[in-house]
């Protein structure tokens, strides 16, 4: 046997949904496009390869340092459907920031499309296994096997996802209206964990890419279980949503999700501590019984919309402005802000607080009663998220923010 095929060959983890409604699994493909899929690939002509790579801005609500940046890639669209690729990136999003905690924070949110553009039009494996396209990103449907699983080649997905500013999420959108999706457990290293892929034009594949966001921006576990793991032994996990606690024992040592213990929760019933968790059917609990972490369609519970909401803000800031804090600021400049839906907004001269701005988005260091007399002052917006969705104090500290500007004694 020589060296390189004693080597083993390199995988991906990969989870994917049998179809809506469905509990995940989880299985290991090969990170390498089957040859049977590419074989017949051609290059781009000139004027494909101009139009490959654009990218466009579908929301924007501020600087990408501020925002969480969500950034689609199309996979089986040619150069003259790319049009086609922003409509369902917008139709996506839309389906996408509909769930809570999603539609609470829109405005945390930038969406950015790459175009990838194709050779061929749809995705290998669709409608039949034996169906190839030649496309940019290699989706295919019948990955290790499974019909269901749609798998792509994650280094060209790289490649695109790096022309977009800041990358927090990346999702790609592969064109077909067969159900199908995966999501990729990487770590980046250019500040995204985790790919979503999801088949375009089918209305349930959005669910795919929330529950796989409950991993790659809450840090939530997953809660369904394989029976042939049997009982967990191990420590106590890091994720907030699983535990080897009861709710009693949660509730008397403070731990975890103890703080939403008897509330109803918006995926149903009541939050408490439910056997079966994170792949095992007993030793480890979940906070509800059925939330999207455990079966798509569903809903996050409270402790994991807490979690989103968290994940957000280790994103994205409360308050956002394109004023640049780093040069001073006239008296009679134009200071504008912006800030998460429930938060809550006030204004500083000097420390002190303008209690009659409170609120405004808009202000001048003037207005705020910034005087001109020839010495130095300071202008800070603070803005807090009042949510009622995060109850854990460490978490709220993500919730506050703040920016201050210098007022120049000349101005």
């Amino acid at each position: 046997m020589s060296a390189a095929s004693g080597r083993a060959e390199r995988t991906h983890e990969v989870e994917y949904f049998t179809g809506p409604g469905a509990h995940p699994r989880h299985t290991e493909v090969p990170a390498a496009t089957p040859a049977r899929l590419t074989r017949g690939d051609r290059a781009l002509s000139a004027a494909e390869t101009a139009a490959d790579g654009d990218v466009g801005s579908v929301i924007e609500n501020g600087p990408t340092a501020d925002k969480v940046d969500v950034v689609f890639v199309g996979d089986g669209y040619t150069a003259a459907q790319q049009d086609d690729f922003h409509a369902d990136v917008r139709s996506k999003w839309a389906q996408i920031s509909a769930v809570e905690p999603y539609a609470a924070y829109r405005n945390l949110f930038n969406v950015w499309s790459v175009d990838a553009v194709s050779n061929q039009s749809g995705v290998s494996g669709d409608p039949s296994k034996g169906v190839v396209k030649d496309t940019a990103l290699d989706s295919y449907f019948w990955c290790d096997g499974t019909e269901r699983l749609l798998c792509v080649d994650t280094g060209k997905v790289a490649s695109y996802a790096a022309k977009a500013p800041e990358a927090d999420l990346v999702v790609v959108l592969s064109n077909s209206a067969k159900y199908g999706g995966a999501g990729y457990a990487i770590s980046s290293g250019a500040g995204y964990d985790g790919i979503a892929t999801a088949s375009s034009d089918h209305p349930d594949s959005d669910q795919v890419a929330v529950h796989e966001t409950g991993h790659s921006l809450g840090g939530l576990a997953d809660e369904y279980v394989y029976a042939p793991n049997g009982t967990y032994t191990g420590a106590e996990p890091e994720e907030s949503n699983a535990t080897k606690l009861s709710a009693a024992q949660l509730t008397a040592e403070k731990r975890k999700w103890y703080r939403w213990i008897g509330q109803t929760s918006p995926d149903g019933g009541t939050v408490g501590a439910y056997e079966g968790s994170r792949y095992y059917p007993k030793g480890l609990n979940r906070p509800t019984e059925n939330s999207i972490m455990r079966t798509l369609g569903r809903k996050y519970s409270l402790p994991g919309r807490e979690a989103m909401i968290a994940g957000f803000y280790r994103h994205a800031s409360v308050l956002s402005s394109r004023t640049r804090t780093s040069a001073p600021v006239a008296r009679a400049a134009s200071l504008k802000v912006s800030v998460s839906k429930a938060a809550s907004l006030k204004w500083y001269v000097d420390g002190a607080e303008v209690t009659a701005a409170r609120g405004k988005k808009t202000v001048t260091p003037a207005s705020l009663g910034v005087p001109s007399d020839g010495r130095h002052h300071t202008v800070m917006a603070k803005a807090v998220d009042t949510t009622r969705a995060v109850k854990d104090p460490a978490l709220r500290k993500l919730l506050t923010d703040s920016r201050t500007w210098k007022i120049p004694a000349t101005s």
